[in-house]
This record gives structure tokens, sequence and C-alpha cells, in this order.
């Protein structure tokens, strides 16, 4: 045996793991470096969904919450600061809390995407900057309202953060968006890939803002896309609502609700006693 052949089979007390994932690494031993992935074993879910009802993979799906953000949901934030009511994205916390709850206990991830922007706000267009703030006496994006709780939507800082209604847990997946859509100047597309999901379901506010607009971009870069009707919200008119669950039943994917998500879950415990 060569040095070089003796460098490569050292001895490895216990195999070692490279990868982002259990079913996306090599595997280092003294038999050397195995490139072979473990393929994740599927855990087929039904549910009702239009316009048709569908059946999914929960080894290979991820929720996505969007914008449930204290600078959106909680009246000394952003919006409300700005007068514009957190009625509307305040409505799904209570239909997201339990959903979050089934969902954990399916052993499932939950990806939370937020607005998050650089302090300094450099990589924003000028249409951003101005739809932000629409006037000079405007509060924009990285910018301080009346009520000081930090700069508006500024990654780290207050405004950034998920609401206390709902639970950010350490084993969460958090993406920070600098756009309507989530896909846009970030890691959300390859971090999802990585991970091996291929089935979104969405869940937050805008219906017609940031939740149609990530979900639009997941359908075009190959996604399996659920719109969760009772988990998403906007204080658009009601026909706006409307015509985005026809374009999603239309061309993107399927709209269902959280409830019968939440109710076809299997909870941990039939996990546990199904893989014995």
């Amino acid at each position: 045996m060569n040095r070089k052949t003796a460098a490569r089979r050292t001895k490895v007390d216990q195999p070692m793991r490279f990868g982002p994932a259990p079913h996306n690494a090599w595997t280092l031993d003294d038999q050397g470096l195995s490139l072979v992935r473990t393929p994740k074993r599927p855990r087929p879910v039904r549910i009702e969904a239009r316009p048709q009802a569908i059946e999914f993979d929960l080894a290979r799906s991820a929720l996505l919450v969007v914008d449930m953000q204290n600078d959106f949901c909680h009246p000394e934030g952003w919006f409300g600061q700005k007068g514009l009511g957190v009625k509307a994205a305040r409505k799904p916390i209570p239909v997201i809390a339990r959903l979050l709850d089934a969902w954990r206990a399916a052993q499932a991830p939950v990806v939370w995407v937020n607005w998050g922007i650089r302090a300094d706000a450099r990589n924003l267009s000028p249409t951003i900057h101005f739809k932000g703030k629409r006037s000079a006496e405007g509060v924009g994006y990285a910018e301080r309202s009346p009520i000081d709780h930090g700069p508006a939507l500024v990654q780290g800082e207050w405004g950034a953060r998920v609401v206390d209604e709902l639970k950010v847990l350490p084993e969460d997946i958090t993406v920070h968006k600098h756009r309507l859509s989530g896909f846009w100047d970030n890691e959300l597309d390859s971090l999802l890939r990585q991970q091996g999901i291929g089935t979104l379901f969405f869940a937050g506010i805008n219906t017609d803002r940031c939740v149609f607009s990530t979900l639009q971009d997941a359908a075009f870069l190959g996604y399996d896309c659920v719109l969760l009707e009772d988990a998403c919200s906007t204080p658009s008119p009601a026909h706006v609502t409307r015509g985005i669950h026809f374009l999603v039943e239309t061309l993107h994917g399927f709209v269902a609700r959280a409830d019968a998500l939440t109710s076809a879950l299997p909870s941990s415990q039939r996990n546990t006693r199904s893989s014995r």
C-alpha cells in the first residue's frame, strides 16, 4: 500500500457524515468515502383540495410561513403605525398555531420566510424604496417609526421577528427575504433542494402579495405548491383573494384548507409505531 492509499484509509472510529441532511450526505469510514445517499422513506398523506384531491409525500414537504412578523402583525409595528391596520394580518394566527402543532408532531419541517433586509437597504430598487415610503413624510424600509421599535423590517430587529403568538423552534428554518417573493436575492431555493423538499404548503400574509409572489416563483422553479386558504389573509377586497385562488387552481398548484391538512397529518406517536 503506497502512502497516498494509506492516507485515504486512515482509521475512523465512527462513520462521519458530510452534508446538509441525513438523506443527503457522504459517509466517511474505514473503507473510504461513500457518495451513496440513503433515500427518504415516502410518507404519503391524502387531503381534499381544489381543483382535485391530492396525495403528497410528507417526507419531502415543508410548511412555509410567510411574513407573520411584528412590523406587519403587531399594532405598534411598521404597518400599524402607518394606519394600515393589522386585523387582517392577525386573522390567520390561531389557524397557523394549530397547524404548527400538528405539522411538528408529524415531524415535518417549518420554514419561516420573513422580510429581513440589510440595514443599509442597498440591494432594494428605487421602486421598492418608493412603495415602502410613498411620501417625504412616510416611514420607509429601514427607517424608524414614531413609536421606535427599531428600523423597519431590518434583519435581527424587533419588526423582523415572528409575532409572540407563533413560536419559532430551534429546529425550524428561517430565511430572510428582500422582495415580495421569498425566492429572490437569498438562499431559499438551494436550501429547500438540499433538504430534499419538493412540495410546499403556504401560510401567512398577504395572500395576494408576498404569499402569492413566493408561491408563483416556487411553481416556476418546479415545486409542488399548495395554498392553505384559511391560514392566509389580506386586507385587499375579497374579489382579489378569489382571483388569487383561481390563478393558483388554474396555473400554479392547489388550494386546500389548513384544518383539513391538520386532520390528515399523522401524529409523532403514530409515526414512531409505524417505523418499528
